[in-house]
């Protein structure tokens, strides 16, 4: 019942989606800040926030969705197993509502929730540069949020004796400031510097360098974007964790990759992708992402978007 329920909504929301144009008669480009090169003319890239801020008075309510893995070929019968979850489609790993507002041009404030560990969020963005001119030639923004878990105390702290009640255990936080540029009409590349904290881990060792997990990870990020036409845009972003604790870890730790496609219909823009992530926001994604492409183990998502006049 619940997943016919997740599914119906998703058709509603795509189809207000279309009939959005009737509405505004205006291009996609016009709900974000005005006179820029709009590096990435999305809020998103796959994982990834772009340097992309919401016009101020705006309010953009999004919905993005994470399926299980497509295949697996660690598993005995995976092409069996894949089938009868038609291949990642039974399942939903995570899914993200948010609405953010722009404060100013350059001020983008937000609110979610994610199924991801019951995750309510809060972000800031803030973009300090745009890229104009020859001086300056890229533009800058700084991205955070702040979550907080919802999770049952039994889940929060599965296997920790004794157990230790502390509600700011439940928050973890990113830092991220996301620098870009647009090289020609058909390139846009991006960096992606990421500081993640959790207040609260379980003390597990990497036993081939007994190196311990910690509260801090810092990854590095990268994201390109090209276009194929004036319909069809390839883009993908990639984050490498700087972590003793992580690399080759037999537990199964891996670096989120994610790549998809955008496509612009009747002045919208629809992103769907491919990653071996299984969470949507950013602190939940680089520190548990357990999946890896060498096993097919990659999961068929979507971004889309809806705009308001406040």
């Amino acid at each position: 019942m619940i997943r016919k329920i997740v599914f119906s909504s998703l058709v509603c929301f795509s189809f207000s989606l279309l009939g959005q144009e009737n509405l505004l008669k205006v291009d996609i480009l016009t709900y974000y800040t005005p006179n820029t090169e709009y590096v990435f003319p999305t809020s998103k890239i796959v994982n990834s926030q772009t340097t992309e801020t919401i016009r101020k008075n705006f309010l953009s309510v999004s919905l993005s969705s994470r399926f299980e893995n497509a295949y697996n070929s660690s598993l005995k019968s995976s092409l069996n197993t894949a089938a009868h979850n038609f291949f990642g489609l039974g399942n939903i790993s995570d899914i993200r509502f948010s609405m953010d507002y722009g404060l100013t041009n350059y001020l983008t404030l937000g609110i979610g929730r994610s199924k991801f560990k019951e995750m309510f969020d809060g972000t800031v963005k803030w973009r300090m540069l745009t890229q104009t001119s020859a001086n300056r030639p890229v533009s800058i923004t700084f991205y955070g949020n702040l979550g907080y878990s919802t999770m049952s105390t039994e889940k929060l702290y599965a296997g920790i004796v004794p157990i230790k009640k502390n509600e700011f255990h439940r928050l973890q936080y990113c830092s991220q400031l996301l620098i870009a540029r647009k090289i020609n009409e058909k390139i846009s590349l991006q960096m992606m510097p990421t500081y993640v904290y959790r207040n609260f881990i379980k003390l597990d060792v990497n036993t081939k360098n007994f190196a311990e997990d910690k509260n801090g990870l810092f990854s590095m990020g990268f994201a390109a974007r090209l276009k194929l036409s004036k319909k069809a845009t390839f883009v993908f972003d990639y984050f490498y964790n700087v972590s003793s604790f992580q690399n080759k870890n037999p537990l199964g730790y891996y670096n989120a990759f994610g790549a998809g496609m955008e496509l612009t219909l009747r002045g919208r823009i629809f992103n769907f992708n491919f990653t071996n992530s299984d969470a949507i926001l950013e602190s939940n994604f680089m520190p548990y992402t357990r999946s890896t492409w060498l096993s097919g183990q990659f999961k068929l998502g979507f971004n889309i978007s809806k705009w308001f006049i406040l």
